[in-house]
């Protein structure tokens, strides 16, 4: 028995050095410090990182992917190049007058067959063709383009409801959110791949008022027109561009926002046209001369250099020298961010404008307006609607004034005529002129009808 006793406090004895050996040497505590006496709330902590790998293994794109896959569709675009004059008057025959076939994707928005595409995939198409994920194939109908944002609205005839995507919310994705990209990349069936939003409100031209989602999701030739969808299979961009030496993907792409494709599509289909609603502002550029000369290169913010007469701008009391910081809900830091935002507005379309004048935040409730001066192709004369003053002195209430003429047309007196017509088609507004003249060719010829300022007519033909 006293054998037994002494076995029994050895074992314990041993028990309790190997138990405090190990708490001494190997288990590592974890708990939070708290300092008490310092001046900064930082935290800092020795809890373990997730065990499947800091959450990268939590998301499940399955879901996304099923829902989007069915919705994504392959356009194929014909088109047949003109016949070559030459080859003809030499040769007697219409030479390079071939087909030439241009692949892309498309995203189904409705059970009926409404597709939306990029411009660029279906630009100058004879014929279009359409390729479920099934591989049904339709013939395809343009229902409507807007080459500024670069989408294109098609329809399908079909006798059976589509799968479909719902328009998400775009000014809601985040940086670093999970996106899916689906297309169809170097014409195979529909493929998806996954990144993250890098950036948003990303301008990638210095020509055009732009403001694309950045992805790191891989999109190659053929993925044009696709969705960029989150994990809830919400459709947040259609993919656009990339840019590379090579044209194939170098770790980034492009996607136009939603918001502001939904806004394109709904205005091709109730006015057939884009309604584009304008602040009525001219903002300075901070990397220009014109900005590090007046110090303020560093302004986080749109700085307005001008306000445009007769525009929703003046009339709400916005002046030259306010930094806009906030349109609706949206920071401002750039001038993609104003631009990106106002893309998803229409003329009449009233916004709240915070800004910063001299250190005092202001805000104004700005009307949005149609644009009312241009710089129209081809010709790169600059135009502006008439104003009533205008109206009463030209004797019209259609047509646009000249109100500037690049050197070339200078003998021509154009400054200060009203245009009314152009190759016998009617000028109304700015718009009208842009896309008439969109259609010109510099190889064509053009007539114009001009109003001076006692009325008198005049035509002009250009070649």
């Amino acid at each position: 028995m006293r054998r037994t006793a002494q076995l029994f406090f050895v074992a314990l004895l041993a028990g309790g050095v190997t138990l405090g050996a190990y708490k001494l040497f190997f288990e590592k505590e974890q708990f939070t410090f708290v300092a008490q006496n310092e001046t900064t709330p930082f935290l800092t902590t020795s809890m373990p990182t997730s065990p499947k790998g800091a959450g990268i293994n939590e998301v499940d794109f399955t879901v996304a992917a099923e829902k989007t896959i069915n919705a994504v569709v392959h356009v194929k675009n014909m088109t047949v190049s003109p016949a070559n004059p030459l080859a003809e008057f030499f040769y007697g025959f219409k030479g390079g007058q071939t087909p030439q076939i241009g692949t892309g994707s498309g995203v189904i928005i409705s059970p009926d067959g409404y597709i939306v595409t990029n411009n660029h995939v279906i630009d100058k198409a004879n014929s279009l063709e359409i390729t479920l994920n099934n591989n049904k194939s339709y013939e395809a109908e343009i229902v409507g383009t807007d080459p500024s944002s670069d989408i294109a609205l098609l329809k399908i005839e079909v006798e059976n409801p589509l799968p479909y995507l719902a328009f998400g919310d775009s000014d809601n994705a985040k940086i670093g959110e999970w996106v899916l990209a689906v297309g169809n990349p170097f014409n195979l069936t529909s493929t998806v791949t996954a990144g993250i939003v890098s950036a948003k409100a990303r301008s990638i031209s210095t020509n055009r008022d732009q403001s694309f989602i950045q992805t790191d999701a891989a999109v190659n030739p053929g993925n044009s027109g696709g969705a960029l969808v989150n994990t809830n299979g919400d459709l947040i961009g259609i993919n656009t561009a990339i840019t590379s030496q090579t044209g194939s993907y170098v770790g980034y792409s492009f996607a136009v926002p939603s918001n502001i494709a939904k806004k394109v599509v709904d205005d091709l289909l109730e006015f057939g046209k884009v309604q584009k609603g304008i602040l009525g502002i001219s903002a300075l550029s901070l990397d220009s001369p014109q900005a590090k000369e007046m110090n303020i290169d560093q302004v986080n913010g749109v700085y307005v250099a001008g306000v445009e007469d007769e525009s929703g701008a003046e009339e709400a009391g916005l002046k030259e020298g306010d930094i806009i910081k906030q349109v609706g809900n949206i920071k401002v830091s750039k001038f993609s961010e104003l631009t990106g935002y106002l893309s998803s507005k229409r003329p009449g379309d009233v916004v709240e404008v915070l800004v910063d004048r001299g250190g005092e935040t202001k805000t104004f409730e700005v009307e949005l307006k149609k644009r009312q001066t241009e710089i129209l192709p081809v010709m790169g004369l600059q135009v502006k609607n008439l104003s009533k003053e205008d109206q009463k002195k030209y004797k019209t209430k259609k047509g646009v004034k000249i109100t500037n003429v690049p050197e070339r047309y200078r003998g021509y007196e154009l400054e200060d005529k009203v245009m009314i017509l152009i190759d016998d088609n009617e000028i109304r507004d700015v718009e009208d002129a842009k896309e008439l003249f969109q259609k010109i060719t510099r190889y064509g010829r053009t007539s114009i009808t001009l109003l001076g300022e006692n009325g008198e007519r005049e035509r002009l033909i250009f070649q």
